[in-house]
């Protein structure tokens, strides 16, 4: 089993908890309320910009050009989909907004990772945002009912071909370092890939309470 696959398995829980969500179902089968789904697409544009740039960040630190190249892209991908996104969603809305809470707690890990772990832990705390929207993605096409559901062309952007060989390629570059890793480092990693696997239940959770500050 590759470090990626035990990390995994060690947050089943937490993706159990996932697919339960309102938000997912409710988007799945198209009944997910206008306003919602909109406060998730701003808080996502303010979180894609951080993690573009983290991706970037990490990307100067890999020692392997193939992998630089690869970060790099995926960084690039990042401020494309969420252009795309947000265009075809978002054209008509002209609403101030503002980082919640859970968005600036999950942004502000990766990059105290970023800033003062190793680049392993880096790597591990940004791979459970590609993994988890790929298998909810594979998971909402599986379970969908066909029809007219006005999330599918966010669905179709996670749940395709093109995004899933993108989500191994980054698997396959954190699991080439891990394998160079003490016990104690994979510990490290496993821990800050718990953590932001954690958050992905708290972003979208957020989202559907439409969070706001108490104060």
């Amino acid at each position: 089993m590759t470090w990626s696959e035990q990390a995994w398995a060690e947050c089943e829980s937490v993706f159990a908890a996932i697919k339960k969500l309102p938000f997912l179902h409710e988007l799945m089968n198209g009944s997910l309320p206008r306003e919602k789904f909109l406060f998730y697409l701003r808080q996502d544009a303010f979180y894609l910009a951080e993690y573009g740039k983290i991706l970037a960040g990490i990307a100067a630190r890999l020692n392997q050009k193939e992998w630089r190249e690869a970060f790099l892209l995926f960084s690039g991908d990042t401020v494309a989909v969420e252009q795309a996104l947000h265009q075809f969603y978002l054209k008509d809305q002209s609403v101030e907004a503002e980082p919640t809470p859970t968005n600036l707690l999950y942004t502000g890990q990766m990059w105290r990772q970023l800033a003062s772990a190793s680049t392993e832990e880096a790597l591990a705390s940004v791979l459970p945002c590609f993994w988890v929207y790929k298998e909810v993605g594979d998971f909402i096409v599986a379970n969908q009912v066909p029809g007219d559901n006005p999330y599918q062309s966010w669905i179709d952007t996670y749940g395709g071909d093109e995004f899933a060989k993108a989500v191994a390629k980054a698997l396959s570059i954190g699991d080439a370092y891990a394998d160079r890793c003490t016990a104690a480092q994979l510990e490290r990693m496993t821990q800050a890939f718990k953590l932001s696997f954690k958050m992905e239940w708290m972003f979208w959770q957020s989202a559907y309470e439409m969070e706001h500050w108490p104060v």
